[in-house]
Formats: structure tokens, C-alpha cells, sequence
């Protein structure tokens, strides 16, 4: 009886740190979507997270442990042999983007754990009144349950906690307005669009600082939130200028962050289709892209890329605008020209309405030459010298998986655009790619995301793209395969070029085995966690 009860007891909990890493594991997919209930919901109709076969497997074991009862010992047998082998599985699991444990997922971690202890407790109550073989049986019954109902389990932590958040916010966003009204003098300039804000921001912080003690939101702090912590944690009394970068996923998203930080500049780089899921409309990304520009006072400035249709027909009234365009000049007031590409960056003419200035860069790609001139224009409204200007845009790094070159030992030439790719920056990087001829030109991808009931259609434009562009294509997963692989079929591109593989590594391994000396190889978007 003893061996019985110990063996009971282990089982107990084991099953209960399998619901402790599924928790973990729902949480980080939680913190992905912004802890945004509708966001969360939304990824569990995509990925198939309910319907797994782990996750069915987990319910048979359930439902099987329910109704034979009486045969206690092999029915906590199979939840052990169950819960052993999801635990590993999820201890060994690799991720892109790991759970970070901030305050807010611990207190999510607790409430998880108590709605647990309470539902185990009324389990052993119930059931478990016999003896204590019955009760350790009830209550590792109940944490399989609690295993197979972990999402709901996440949504119950999050709608509970609500509230608690709500106010723990709004403290954290009054600091921030309190020290943002203690610097009166400080320069605020915001930064929005479908694609290309975070390689702008960085541009215009290179840029500025050699005039100016400039800020910038780091990484992807592009939240209201994010915002807020930045200037709660890095803004300094002395600084001059703060770069806002302000990223949306639905209308009064971008609004929510001017009401906190109240720009006096603001840049919108891009109007497409990207999150077009929660969007649904173009016509919807553009008025939350504008809210920046409508935001701002009447002794501000903006800046506008027409080469988006949607914002060129966009009217200003509210504060003085400056349109920029690399491709549809036309009622643009600074254009690009004479834009030269080699394997060591880029030459290229800025015109504005009375100036002229020839630039030099090693980034690559027409998105990056409009990305640099949005920060060329602010920082002339700005006053940095044009000298400055030129030597600080000739030694700007490129952004990291936004379309930087590199060079490995073995003489190929890597094409990093693995961040976030969209349907007009695919193209261009694409376009990068067909203009290196020294080698074989090889892409991988797995497509693209977040495009809504327009997904299909843009990958297998993506396809033909492909088709006219590279020698060796290589389609990564399935999300988006057979969109991708139909428009490469449409284009032409011949059959033994193309690949079809499971995961990164397996694509790694293929390119190992093809790839020589001279090739170019360009990785365009690499999935996060939240989609497969």
C-alpha cells in the first residue's frame, strides 16, 4: 500500500508540472498577442493549438481516466506515461521568441495556479473521499483536465485579472506623462506605418545624434505600453529628441500612444496590407496610420511616403506636410533618383523643392532608400548640417533581419530580410536578390503573414515574384506552401529548382548541400511562435 501511495503521489505530481509548463507555454503565446484576449483567440483558431494531436491525445487519456474509475492503478499509469512524455517534449521545445517573466505573466502564473489548487481541491472533495489512493487519483484526474483546458484556464487568469492591470497601467502612463511635462523643450517625433518604422527610427537616431542627445524607443517597444516603460526607465533630463515608434494592430491603437507622448513630428512610412486580419481594411490601416498625422499641432510637421496610394491621397490640413516618393513622384516634394546599387551598399540623389544632396550607404533596397529619406527630411527640418547628415548616413549599420547584406567565410553572400516581411518589402528585398548575378540566387521563405482574407492571393503573387527572381527556391512549413508554390508554378520557374521542406534546419541543411562560393541567399520573414 505504501509503494502505492508514493507511486500515486509522484504521479500527482508529475501531472502537475506538466499543467505548470503547459501554463508557461500558453502564456508565452499570450505575451505574443499583447495579452489580448481577441488577439489569443484568434491565434488558437489559426494554429490548431486545441485540436493538436497532443492536446487530443491529452483529452483521451482524460475522458478514458473518467470512465474507468473503479481500474484506478492502470488508468494513473497512462496518465504518467502521458504526462512524462508531453513534459519532455515541452522541456526540450525551442522558441523564437521565449516567455519573458515579467511582473504582469507572474501574476497571471499565480492566478493560473490558483484557479489549479481550487479545482483540484473540489476534485479530491468530491471524489476523493474514500481514501487517500482515491483523493491523489481525483486530484491527478483534475490536473489532466486542468492540462487539456489550459487555454481556457489562460483566458479565465487574464479576464480576472483585468481589472488589477487596468489600474497598474494607468499609474505606470500618468508617471510617464508627469515626466514627459517636466521637459518642456524635449523634441518628440513620432514614427508609424505598415512596414519600415523601426528601420527609419533608427536611421533618424543615427542621424540626429550628431546634432542632438537623442532617444529612441528600443527594440520593439512600439506600445502604448512600451512607450511608456521607455520613458519611465531610459529618458533622461538632458536628452533632446525621443523617437517614438508607434505600432498598431487595430484603429486607436496608434492615437492611444500621441495621447501619452503628444508628438510635434510625425513620419508614416507605409500604408499596405499588413495585419490586415485585424484591420480587415486597407482603408482601416491608413485612418489608425494617420491618427499620427492628425495628432500633431499646427506648428508641426509631416511626413508622408506617397508611394502608398492610400496615404498619397490622404489629405493634410491640420499641420504643414512633407511627401517624399522613390517610385510615384508625382505631387511628391523630395524624390530619390540615380539610385545605384553594388555589392558594398548604395548611391543615390535626395532632390527636395531647392536642394540637392548625393548620399552613399551600405544599406541596399529601394524600402531602405525611402526609410533614409524620411529621416533626411526631419533631420534637415531639424537643422543637422548636410555634412553631417552625409557622413552619418554612410555610416548608418544596417538594421538587423531588415534587409542587411552579410559575408560569410565561405564567400556567399547572406540577404538578412527575416523580420516581418510584407508584401511591398518582399518584393524589393526580391528585387536586391535578381540583381546579384555572381552566383546562384537562392530564397527562403515560408511566406508571409498576417494579410487576412487577402493570405492566399499575396503569396501567390509572392510565388511569381519568386519565379522571375531566383534560381533555387525554398518553401519553408505550411502555412503558406501551397499559395507560395502555385504562384512559382504560374511564373515558370523550373520544377528541380524548387524545394519544399518542414523547418528551418531541414532548409539549412538543403542550402548546406547546394550552396558555392559566389551564390547569394536571401532569408525573407521567418516565422515567430505564434504561427507554424
Amino acid at each position: 500500500m505504501t509503494l502505492l501511495i508514493i507511486a500515486f503521489c509522484a504521479c500527482a505530481v508529475i501531472a502537475a508540472a506538466n499543467v505548470g509548463m503547459e501554463y508557461a507555454r500558453d502564456l508565452m503565446m499570450l505575451q505574443q498577442n499583447s495579452y489580448r484576449s481577441e488577439r489569443y483567440r484568434s491565434w488558437l483558431r489559426q494554429s490548431g493549438d486545441t485540436t493538436s494531436v497532443t492536446r487530443l491525445l491529452g483529452m483521451a487519456v482524460f475522458l478514458v481516466t473518467m470512465v474507468t474509475w473503479a481500474t484506478t492503478d492502470w488508468a494513473m499509469a497512462m496518465v504518467l506515461i502521458f504526462c512524462v512524455c508531453n513534459t519532455m517534449m515541452l522541456a526540450k521545445a525551442k522558441y523564437k521568441k521565449p516567455l519573458v517573466w515579467t511582473p504582469r505573466v507572474k501574476r497571471l502564473m499565480t492566478v493560473m495556479c490558483l484557479i489549479s489548487l481550487i479545482v483540484a481541491a473540489a476534485a479530491a472533495a468530491i471524489f476523493g473521499h474514500r481514501d487517500l489512493l482515491t483523493t491523489l487519483f481525483a486530484i491527478t484526474i483534475a490536473l489532466q483536465g486542468l492540462y487539456c483546458a489550459s487555454h481556457l484556464v489562460t483566458l479565465s487568469a487574464l479576464f480576472i485579472l483585468g481589472p488589477v492591470e487596468k489600474h497598474i497601467n494607468q499609474g505606470f502612463i500618468d508617471d510617464a506623462k508627469r515626466i514627459l511635462r517636466s521637459m518642456p523643450g524635449l523634441t518628440i517625433i513620432g514614427v508609424t506605418g505598415s512596414y519600415g518604422k523601426t528601420s527609419t527610427k533608427h536611421y533618424l537616431q543615427r542621424i540626429l545624434s550628431e546634432k542632438y542627445d537623442t532617444l529612441m524607443t528600443p527594440g520593439s517597444f512600439n506600445t502604448p505600453l512600451g512607450v511608456v516603460r521607455t520613458v519611465r526607465e531610459h529618458l533622461k533630463p538632458y536628452n533632446e529628441v525621443f523617437i517614438v515608434e508607434m505600432g498598431a494592430k487595430n484603429l486607436g491603437d496608434i492615437k492611444e500612444i500621441c495621447d501619452i507622448v503628444n508628438p510635434t513630428i510625425g513620419i508614416v512610412t507605409a500604408v499596405g496590407p499588413q495585419h490586415l486580419e485585424s484591420f480587415k481594411t486597407i482603408d482601416n490601416v491608413c485612418r489608425t496610420k494617420f491618427e499620427l498625422i492628425d495628432a500633431l499641432p499646427a506648428d508641426g510637421l509631416g511626413v508622408i511616403n506617397d508611394d502608398f496610394a492610400p496615404a498619397a491621397a490622404r489629405k493634410v490640413t491640420n499641420v504643414p506636410v512633407v511627401r517624399y516618393a522613390v517610385r510615384d513622384i508625382n505631387g511628391a516634394q523630395v524624390t530619390a533618383r540615380d539610385i545605384t546599387y553594388d555589392a558594398f551598399g548604395t548611391t543615390f540623389t535626395i532632390a527636395g523643392p531647392d536642394w540637392v544632396m548625393r548620399l552613399r550607404t551600405r544599406l541596399v533596397g529601394e524600402c531602405n532608400i525611402s526609410n533614409l529619406m524620411a529621416a533626411v527630411i526631419v533631420a534637415r527640418h531639424l537643422g543637422v548640417p548636410d555634412e553631417k547628415i552625409r557622413i552619418a548616413v554612410e555610416h548608418i549599420e544596417q538594421v538587423e533581419h531588415r534587409l542587411n547584406l552579410k559575408r560569410t567565410p565561405g564567400g556567399i553572400t547572406i540577404i538578412d530580410d527575416a523580420f516581418n516581411s510584407n508584401p511591398t518589402g518582399s518584393a524589393m528585398a526580391l528585387d536586391v536578390l535578381a540583381s546579384m548575378t555572381g552566383g546562384k540566387r537562392i530564397v527562403i521563405t515560408p511566406g508571409m503573414i498576417e494579410l487576412g482574407d487577402r493570405q492566399e492571393e499575396l503569396n501567390r503573387d509572392f510565388g511569381k515574384k519568386i519565379a522571375s527572381s531566383v534560381d533555387v527556391a525554398i518553401v519553408v512549413g505550411h502555412y503558406n506552401r501551397d499559395a507560395i508554390l502555385s504562384g512559382i508554378t504560374e511564373g515558370g520557374l523550373n520544377e528541380s529548382a524548387v524545394h519544399a521542406v518542414e523547418s528551418f534546419s531541414e532548409a539549412q541543411e538543403l542550402l548546406t548541400a547546394i550552396a558555392r562560393q559566389g551564390d547569394t541567399v536571401l532569408y525573407e520573414n521567418d516565422l515567430p511562435d505564434t504561427f507554424k
